[in-house]
């Protein structure tokens, strides 16, 4: 049995790997239904001392992530995106948000911004930013986003929620 767990909603999972098609790309996550890509190694592509050891390495992702740069109100964390909508604010017991960040940055709101994970027509993925509402709304690039703005993420672009950085990449 191989121990995996899913890069969106973080379900611990167990596969057997005898049972796994030769071929296999990907697979529905049985909790979030996300396609968890995956490439298998073969057995003589792995190190010897790990010879009854089957590993499963996440394929290329073409979706972003966003790091949570650490400082004395909140530590580092990571939120890996994918296709559909991610709303980001100060954790709480009261909010709905899809990535709560941990903090005590009462700067920040508790649904702050939302990402947006789109295909075009290309087959590659767009990330658009905006801001929601929030009181000390959400600055870009040193820049604050008006009401309404949509921004596209671009590789380690800066965003800043109150007084907390985030990072995005590719």
């Amino acid at each position: 049995m191989i121990s995996l767990k899913c890069p969106y909603c973080q379900v611990k999972l167990k596969v057997d790997e005898t049972k796994l098609p030769k071929g296999l790309e990907s697979f529905k996550c049985p909790k979030c239904k996300k396609e968890i890509s995956v490439s298998l190694l073969s057995q003589k592509e792995v190190n010897s001392d790990l010879s009854d050891t089957v590993i499963i390495n996440p394929t290329n992702i073409k979706t972003g992530h966003i790091t949570v740069i650490a400082d004395a109100q909140t530590p580092d964390q990571y939120f890996l995106l994918h296709e559909g909508i991610m709303t980001f604010g100060r954790k709480s017991s009261t909010s709905e948000i899809t990535c709560p960040i941990v903090t005590t940055d009462k700067m920040m709101s508790r649904n702050h911004m939302t990402i947006e994970v789109k295909k075009d027509s290309k087959g590659t993925y767009k990330h658009y930013l905006s801001d929601n509402n929030s009181k000390n709304r959400t600055l870009y690039n040193n820049n604050y986003l008006e009401a309404g703005e949509i921004v596209i993420l671009h590789d380690n672009d800066e965003i800043v929620l109150g007084r907390t950085t985030l990072r995005f990449n590719v």
